[in-house]
C-alpha cells in the first residue's frame, strides 16, 4: 500500500535532528499514509536507535490494513520542531491474555515479530514521557499500558525504565523469552565450524555433493526491487507445498497473510530492505530465505524449503550461506524471528535475543490503584531495581 512512496528514499543520507521543541499528534491510518507523512517515518526508521522493520510503514501499512481495519489503529507521532522523533501504533482491547480487562496496547499480529517503536536515538526518555503523558489524559477505560515483542536491555527499554522510575510509575515485564540471534567477530567460516561439530558439516559436505548429482546447484543473493515480485510468488508456492500448507498456516492459506507478505517483500525491496536468499536445482527453487537488512541490525524473516529433498538439508544449506551477515560492514547483528527452541536454527545461531512484553500504570490514581491490584495477582519482574518497590 505504501510501496510507492518510499521509492525515493532508498539512498537518502538523513541530517541531524535538530532540537527546537516538541510536540505531539496522534494520527489515523488515513492520515499515515499520506506522503509527506511516509517521508518523515522513512527518516525516521534510518534514525531509529532500535531498528525495527515491522514498524516502518512499507509494513505497518499492511499489516493494520489486512489485520486490524483502518479506524481500530492510531499512530502516536513525537515531533521535535518539524522532526518526527519517535512513532507506535496503538490499539484499544478488551482482552488482556484471556481475560476480559480493557487496557491499551501497541499494535502487533502474529507476523509482526518486534514491537519496539520507532525512536530516533537520543529521544528515547522524551519520547516515552510524551507517550505516557497522553495515555495518562487519555486512558478511557483502559487500566494500563501493554506493550509487547520489546528487545530486553536495548536503549528504547532502558529508558522506559527510566522513565517509569523517575515518574514513580509501576511497570512490570509479565512475559519473556529468548530466541536464535546472530551476533560475532568471527567470519562466516569461523562461526559455522565453532557452531557445528565436524561430523556435522562432513555430513553437510556429502549432502550438497548428493544434491549436485541431481542437477545443478546454484546459489544467489539479490537485494535489488527488480525480480521481487516473482520471488515472492515462488516462495509461496515453495510453502504452501509443505507441511504448513497441509495444515493451513501457510502464508498463501488467507487472504491476509498472502497479501501482507506480498506487499511487504516489494515495500521492503524499494525501501532498500530486503536480502533475497535463494538455492536452487536446476531452475527450481528448493530453498528460500528473506532478510530484512536494517543497519545497524537485520532480520531473518521468513523461509522455506521443498520437503521433497529434506534428506538433503536445503534449508540448513541455505543458513549457511547466510551466515555472510557477519561480514557486512553495516550489519552487526541479525534476529532470527524464530520461535524459542527451534530445532534448527538454534544449533547454528549460538547467540540469544530475549524479548519482553511489559505492562504500565496509566492514568488516575484510582486506576493505577486497580493496577496495582492486578500486577500482584500475576506473575511479574520489574523492570529495573528502582521500581521494585512499586511492582511488589
Amino acid at each position: 500500500m505504501a510501496s510507492a512512496a518510499l521509492t525515493n528514499y532508498r539512498d537518502a543520507a538523513p541530517a541531524p535532528i535538530a532540537a527546537v521543541g516538541q510536540s505531539a499528534q496522534v494520527l489515523n491510518v488515513q492520515e499515515a499514509a499520506k506522503p509527506d507523512f511516509i517521508d518523515k517515518w522513512s527518516r525516521l526508521a534510518s534514525l531509529a536507535s532500535e531498528p525495527n522493520p515491522f514498524l516502518e510503514p512499507w509494513y505497518l501499512l499492511p499489516s493494520i490494513e489486512n489485520f486490524a481495519g483502518r479506524n481500530a489503529v492510531r499512530i502516536f507521532a513525537l515531533y521535535d520542531g518539524p522532526e518526527l522523533t519517535g512513532l507506535a501504533p496503538l490499539q484499544s482491547s478488551n482482552l488482556y491474555y484471556k481475560y476480559p480487562i480493557p487496557h491499551q496496547a501497541n499494535f502487533t499480529h502474529y507476523n509482526m515479530f518486534c514491537g519496539a517503536p520507532l525512536v530516533a536515538k537520543g529521544c528515547e526518555q522524551d519520547f516515552w514521557r510524551a507517550l505516557l503523558g497522553h495515555l495518562d489524559s487519555k486512558a478511557g477505560a483502559a487500566l494500563f499500558y501493554h506493550l509487547t515483542a520489546l528487545p530486553a536491555g536495548g536503549r528504547v527499554a532502558s529508558a522506559l525504565e527510566q522513565v517509569c522510575a523517575g515518574e514513580d510509575r509501576m511497570a512490570a515485564v509479565v512475559q519473556s523469552s529468548e530466541r536464535a540471534m546472530l551476533r560475532s567477530d568471527l567470519s562466516a567460516e569461523e562461526y559455522f565450524n565453532a557452531s557445528l561439530k565436524n561430523k556435522r558439516r562432513k555430513e553437510m559436505r556429502r549432502q550438497k555433493r548428493r544434491l549436485e548429482e541431481l542437477g545443478e546447484l546454484t546459489f544467489t543473493r539479490e537485494d535489488e526491487p527488480s525480480g521481487t515480485a516473482q520471488w515472492t510468488q515462488e516462495f509461496l508456492a515453495l510453502e504452501e507445498a509443505g507441511w504448513k500448507g497441509e495444515q493451513g498456516s501457510a502464508l498463501s492459506n488467507a487472504g491476509a497473510t498472502r497479501d501482507l507478505f506480498v506487499s511487504a517483500m516489494q515495500g521492503a525491496a524499494d525501501a532498500g530492505r530486503l536480502e533475497r536468499l535463494t538455492l536452487r536445482l536446476d531452475t527450481k527453487p528448493i530453498a528460500m530465505l528473506a532478510n530484512f537488512i536494517t543497519a545497524p541490525g537485520s532480520f531473518s524473516f521468513k523461509t522455506a524449503f521443498d520437503e521433497e529433498y529434506y534428506k538433503f538439508s536445503p534449508g540448513v544449506l541455505l543458513q549457511q550461506e547466510n551466515l555472510a551477515l557477519l561480514e557486512r560492514d553495516d550489519v552487526k547483528w541479525c534476529d532470527s524471528c524464530a520461535a524459542s527452541g527451534h530445532p534448527m536454527i538454534e544449533h547454528i545461531w549460538r547467540e540469544k535475543r530475549r524479548m519482553i512484553s511489559v505492562s504500565i500504570a496509566i492514568g488516575s490514581p484510582l486506576r493505577r490503584t486497580l493496577f496495582a491490584a492486578l500486577l500482584r495477582a500475576e506473575t511479574h519482574t520489574p523492570l529495573s531495581s528502582d521500581i521494585r518497590e512499586n511492582c511488589s
